[in-house]
């Protein structure tokens, strides 16, 4: 048996009862109390997340933004020092390598950060095409990184840093902020539909400052946070997740991530061709909101029906706890992705209606 990685804060989650699982080789918490409840505090509170796992990769030197342009499907040049900026990279024939954000530092400067389960996957694929004065460098091992979300993640936040938060803007990070004496890196980007921070660290600097944000938001009801609800939160909102929304099989533009993928800047970059091959040629099918007619849930890989015709397959589904509803997104066949239109999902042994609803199922309320 391969020994399962672990973050640096794997005692912390022991001391507040986290029921651990094997998620792509790392052994991390899927809840603390419950689901629901984790979710409901992100969406109501805040809640704290231990995003370790993830990786990060450092791009410096002269070369730097060529070279990006070349791998990133968006238009690395219109960072300034201080953005981030979602994007994705894509195979030759326009699949995704793995979908990620870029941190400019600056000019000669940039910082990657990366899914789990393809960090060794994706530094070999940026290794394999550097050119230019670029330097790589895979500090994955040496940094941790928590998410504090939530309506209240700046208020509780704000107690520990003179830095003013309410000055670093909606992807934009600042270096340099002391945590109650702890250095770190703070970007304000969100995979959970709600306002939050990323907090990059030291690794061993990692345990201390989830206590350290756990005791500061107790008044205000924080709660640690799994794998589960991240999962819940993020699918209201409509957040892409490789291996499940995104593969190598699965383009950026057929996964509803359009924005994110360029086709007019000017360099050239890997997957274009193909990207713009689908564009021309229209899509053959795309990302759509499933919500269940009759009673059941849709699990990712389940096949979708219309009739007798398999017309494509389930990416995530769950019960939502914000909605109520049991619903699903599902990679289709384009002539039935019209909104309303009633499909049928393969649970078990059994065809369930379903119909085609829009997307985000979930939108922040506005302050």
């Amino acid at each position: 048996m391969t020994q399962l990685k672990r973050t640096p804060l794997f005692d912390s989650y022991l001391e507040h009862g986290a029921k651990t699982i094997d998620f792509g080789g790392w052994d991390l918490p899927v809840q603390f109390s419950s689901i629901k409840e984790e979710h409901e505090a992100v969406r109501t509170l805040a809640g704290l997340f231990d995003v370790s796992h993830m990786g990060e990769i450092e791009v410096k030197g002269t070369g730097s933004l060529d070279y990006l342009q070349k791998m990133m499907t968006n238009d690395v040049s219109k960072l300034v020092d201080g953005k981030a900026q979602y994007t994705a990279m894509c195979y030759e024939n326009g699949g995704t390598v793995d979908d990620l954000l870029v941190y400019k530092k600056s000019d000669h400067d940039y910082l990657l950060v990366v899914n789990a389960s393809n960090i060794e996957k994706d530094y070999e694929w940026l290794h394999s095409h550097v050119f230019g004065e670029v330097e790589l460098t895979n500090v994955s091992d040496d940094t941790a990184q928590l998410a504090i979300q939530g309506p209240l993640a700046e208020r509780i936040l704000q107690k520990l840093t003179a830095t003013p938060l309410n000055e670093i803007g909606f992807f934009s990070f600042k270096e340099g902020v002391e945590i109650n004496g702890i250095e770190a890196l703070v970007s304000r980007t969100g995979y959970t539909g709600e306002d939050g921070f990323e907090i990059y660290c030291k690794k061993e600097d990692a345990a201390s400052l989830w206590k350290l944000i756990l005791e500061n938001g107790k008044e205000e009801g924080i709660l640690p946070c799994g794998l589960g609800a991240r999962d819940t939160l993020r699918f209201e909102a409509n957040l892409a997740l490789y291996g499940q929304e995104l593969s190598k099989d699965i383009s950026p533009l057929e996964a509803g991530i359009g924005f994110a993928v360029k086709l007019q800047k000017e360099a050239d970059f890997i997957g274009k061709d193909a990207l713009v091959q689908q564009k021309e040629n229209g899509l053959p099918r795309k990302l759509v909101g499933l919500e269940m007619i009759d009673k059941g849930i849709p699990r990712h890989g389940y096949e979708v029906f219309s009739g007798d015709q398999s017309i494509g397959f389930v990416t995530t589904g769950t019960q939502s706890p914000t909605l109520k509803k049991n619903i699903g997104m599902a990679l289709l066949e384009i002539p039935y992705t019209e909104l309303d239109q009633e499909v049928e999902v393969q649970i078990r042994s059994k065809r369930l209606k379903a119909k085609v609803v829009s997307t985000p199922f979930y939108k922040r309320p506005k302050k």
